[in-house]
């Protein structure tokens, strides 16, 4: 819930200085040791005060302080209603929505086509058909509450995320007047306009049909919307520039294959984006991207996706269902907290990096990606505490980082990643395999690993046996016990009858005479 002190420096220090943001500790004296990159520990006082000086003086700091309160107050009440949901649960929440509504419309509709019964008069049946459509609205509003609730959540979360950043400028803002104002002056200087040397290739472009452009590190602003209409464009390059949206034109780039925006100033992605369907390696990584645009997953001959060094805190829910043809994803140094299911589909994934993120766990079916052969999880800090057993069908696995996390024990499975020839387990409170296991090396741990799965299989079935054996034997003594409760029944029923026979007159059944002779 508090601001991360790499985004919101500033916010995150003054946060920690006051005494009336700052939570009562109610942590154990070893539990000082243990860091959480999601507390708004501030960074090193010296560090950030040497950076930024009049952080020291007190009465800015009050200011300061008394201008985020609605930080204070939005922080208080989140920590109430809890976390913020992933995006695949706020997915499925609209999609459960939207279902309800078309259900209701249907029904509403079967209300009013409903035939009146002859009986009843018009006005009667206006006011019946009125009290059932308020019945049918009133049903699925109760349905409709708890994914509307998930909705409400999320939409509170991305509110306190705009809070957080509006109160990190307006602290900027307060930093610098103190400093004797902003003397930044007007550093764009015109940047809007086009770059002359742009203009110049689009008209060769349209001249020669190029193929290639790269206008890497040219200090771009802006990109024309005419770069849609170079049609045969198969590579473009407008990497390490200060570019701050692209245009939607870009739809028209039908034969792109290579498409670099790393090291730009982005916020978002156009939808448009959904439309290059050629498009084989796609680099947004560097910028300022919060979301991918669902879109994305419509350029289905990706083969590499790199959004790393981002803002990200989700990745779009269908990823996995629509790039068969992806092979590496690279999501590193975002804060992305979940990976959607869909990534199990990811059929041929080899290469997944998603290290220095906030993953708290992998997918129950992450086994699913059985061509996959380097995976980087390092970094994860607190928040990774677990792999599922699927992790051992990732049978083609190479390579494996598992560094900076707060692993426990690997999976039982884990002795048939039978390629893997890299391994790094450091700064991991390891267990299983115990410590003296995991200072061999890799091999040593795989075949601790395969033997402890090999003794579990031998008592599993150990167990099945005994139980079947069990079973077995049960079966027989029931069936001996049913058998004797018959003859005994019966013959207690021949013994009754001949007994009784010189008091009652009734005459033996057949069954008695058939006893009889037996006897």
């Amino acid at each position: 819930m508090d601001p991360n002190p790499g985004t919101f420096p500033i916010l995150s220090y003054v946060m920690s200085r006051l005494p009336s943001f700052t939570p009562k500790p109610t942590a154990t004296p070893s539990d000082s040791d243990q860091f959480d990159i999601e507390q708004p520990r501030a960074p090193p006082t010296s560090e950030i005060v040497g950076q930024m000086p009049h952080l020291a003086d007190p009465e800015l700091l009050a200011s300061m302080g008394r201008a985020i309160t609605d930080v204070w107050q939005a922080r208080s009440v989140l920590n109430l209603i809890g976390e913020r949901p992933t995006h695949e649960e706020v997915d499925l929440a609209r999609a459960k929505l939207a279902d309800m509504e078309a259900q209701l419309s249907r029904q509403l509709e079967e209300i009013v086509l409903q035939a009146r019964p002859p009986e009843i008069d018009i006005h009667g049946w206006r006011a019946h058909q009125a009290e059932k459509e308020k019945q049918c609205r009133e049903e699925a509003e109760k349905e409709k509450r708890v994914w509307k609730s998930v909705i409400q959540l999320d939409e509170m979360h991305e509110g306190y995320e705009k809070l957080l950043k509006d109160a990190e400028k307006r602290l900027e803002r307060m930093y610098e007047s103190k400093d004797g104002g902003d003397d930044g002056g007007d550093r764009d200087g015109g940047g809007d306009e086009v770059n002359e040397e742009v203009v110049g290739i689009l008209q060769e472009a349209y001249g020669k049909g190029m193929e290639r452009i790269n206008l890497s590190g040219r200090r771009l602003k802006l990109l024309p919307e005419a770069f849609g209409r170079i049609h045969g464009l198969v590579v473009l390059d407008i990497s390490n520039n200060e570019l701050l949206a692209i245009p939607d034109s870009i739809a028209g780039l039908q034969n792109l294959e290579e498409l670099n925006l790393s090291s730009n100033l982005l916020e978002s992605l156009p939808d448009s984006i959904g439309l290059l369907q050629k498009l084989k390696l796609l680099n947004v990584s560097g910028n300022k991207l919060t979301a991918l645009p669902d879109s994305i997953c419509q350029c289905r001959s990706l083969v590499e996706l790199d959004v790393s060094f981002n803002s990200l805190s989700y990745l779009p829910t269908n990823i996995g269902y629509e790039l068969p043809n992806l092979q590496k994803l690279m999501i590193q140094l975002n804060k992305i907290r979940s990976l959607p299911s869909s990534v199990c589909e990811l059929k041929s994934l080899r290469y997944l990096d998603a290290h220095f993120n906030e993953l708290h766990g992998l997918p129950i079916a992450i086994g699913r990606l059985t061509n996959l052969e380097v995976l980087n999880l390092s970094s994860n800090f607190t928040d990774l505490k677990e792999l599922p057993e699927t992790f051992g069908d990732l049978t083609n696995l190479r390579e494996l980082d598992l560094s900076n996390n707060q692993i426990h024990a690997l999976p039982d499975t884990f002795g048939r990643l039978e390629n893997l020839t890299k391994l790094n387990l450091e700064q991991n409170p390891v267990e299983l395999p115990p410590m003296e296991i995991v200072n061999q090396g890799v091999q040593a741990i795989k075949t601790f690993m395969a033997k402890r799965w090999f003794d579990i299989l031998l008592e599993e079935e150990r167990k099945s046996s005994q139980e079947m054996q069990e079973q077995g034997e049960g079966g027989w003594l029931t069936r001996s016990t049913s058998w004797l409760k018959n003859v005994s029944g019966n013959v207690i029923g021949y013994l009754g009858t001949a007994v009784g026979s010189p008091i009652s007159p009734t005459p033996r059944s057949p069954r008695d005479a058939y006893l009889d002779q037996q006897l």
